[in-house]
């Protein structure tokens, strides 16, 4: 006879351990924040906050963009000196940043998708403007959770 899988139950587990994702976050002082900005679904909040843990940490954005792997390195070499992208940073914390970019265009947020547009226009290829839109957007996050403001639309901002 050969071994079988023992079949999928569901709800067998505590009714403490049944609580969602959202209904955790729910209680965290952070999510409405996060939430406020176009693309910042339910599980990229979640991930979010478990990949950055406390916003303080963090002295800019330049530093949590930095953290993320969306900061580009200087690249240079004797008297040639550029930029090139970064390739290492948290992934987890890129994924996130860069998940939100393309939700936020692909839903039609007017600003993201008007600054998304304006970089492709620059001659940048779809997935140059996307980190370019998530770098944007580590700024536009930091900047709110700092300010402890949520997000909005009228102040030009990604």
């Amino acid at each position: 006879m050969s071994w079988q899988p023992k079949p999928w139950r569901p709800d067998k587990r505590s009714p403490a351990s049944r609580r969602t994702t959202s209904d955790i976050l729910s209680h965290h002082p952070d999510c409405a924040l996060i939430r406020s900005l176009p693309g910042m679904g339910v599980v990229l909040t979640a991930e979010f906050q478990a990949a950055i843990g406390n916003i303080a940490r963090f002295a800019s954005a330049d530093a949590l963009a930095a953290a993320a792997g969306l900061a580009p390195v200087q690249r240079q070499s004797g008297k040639r000196a550029g930029w090139r992208r970064a390739y290492g940073g948290d992934k987890a914390l890129k994924r996130v940043f860069c998940q939100s970019a393309f939700c936020a265009v692909t839903q039609k947020d007017p600003l993201s998708k008007a600054f998304y547009d304006r970089k492709r226009k620059e001659g940048k290829h779809h997935t140059q403007a996307l980190i370019a839109l998530a770098r944007r957007r580590v700024t536009v996050l930091w900047t709110m959770m700092q300010r402890r403001q949520t997000f909005d639309p009228k102040r030009n901002a990604a």
